[in-house]
């Protein structure tokens, strides 16, 4: 059943200090209502976050992870490790993942597929850059990293998939995403699951919005009708509006 979702990526910030101060500032204002609400941090705090928040709604959630079980991966942590600590979610595909570190669709295809064989739920992540946007192909772009990435799959497996549209071109360039064009691409791209999947998969996905989505737009994005949460970067980063964001429902 779709589900309102607002995740936090705290992507490399906060030491162990930074971790244990926000995760206490979250506790003391656990009032989430009808909203999945999640958090990642840094791998180093991955433990910490989760032992601290056990018995708390928020949930810990890591912000990557690699195709293989095991092996000559220096530097790199897979499912297994991930859930030996309790952690059931991996955000995928995220468009810094895709910039730095070169991820491209095949690759994608194939950590998805090793979180999907290790029961974890995935946060699949995708959208344009500007070249796309202002070339009017952002459609064309979002469509084929869907398809490249998670179409090889049976329906059953979208159960454990949440997708996030990252207009990466709306992230730190000084352009500004419309809810309208939050909305106009988020129903393309449950058209696009539709017509692969039928109408009833679609209308179940949750779509979550991450472009720059802060206390100040969050209510009006949130109100478009194929807008289902957030994923949220540098917000995410403080107690009081993250939480802003998480009540904007």
């Amino acid at each position: 059943m779709r589900k309102n979702i607002v995740a936090g990526n705290w992507k490399m910030n906060n030491g162990l200090s930074e971790t244990e101060t926000l995760i206490r500032e979250l506790k003391s204002q656990n009032k989430i209502g009808d909203v999945e609400v999640m958090i990642a941090p840094s791998f180093t705090n991955l433990w910490q976050a989760f032992n601290s928040l056990k018995d708390s709604s928020i949930e810990v959630i890591a912000q990557n992870m690699h195709f293989a079980e095991s092996g000559a991966y220096t530097g790199e942590v897979s499912a297994t490790m991930i859930k030996s600590l309790g952690v059931k979610t991996v955000i995928l595909g995220h468009s810094e993942r895709r910039a730095y570190f070169n991820e491209t669709d095949e690759l994608l295809a194939k950590k998805v597929d090793a979180a999907l064989k290790n029961e974890m739920r995935v946060i699949f992540c995708f959208g344009e850059e500007l070249k796309d946007r202002k070339s009017e192909n952002q459609e064309h772009i979002v469509e084929d990293q869907i398809k490249n990435a998670l179409f090889h799959l049976d329906a059953s497996a979208f159960k454990n998939i949440v997708l996030a549209y990252e207009p990466v071109w709306a992230i730190g360039t000084g352009e500004t995403a419309s809810p309208e064009q939050a909305q106009d691409m988020h129903a393309f791209i449950r058209k696009t699951l539709a017509d692969k999947y039928g109408k009833d998969l679609a209308d179940n996905m949750s779509i979550l919005y991450g472009g720059s989505c802060k206390p100040s737009n969050a209510k009006e994005i949130f109100s478009k009708p194929d807008v289902d949460g957030g994923l949220i970067g540098g917000a995410a980063l403080n107690a009081d509006d993250f939480f802003a964001i998480v009540n904007s429902f």
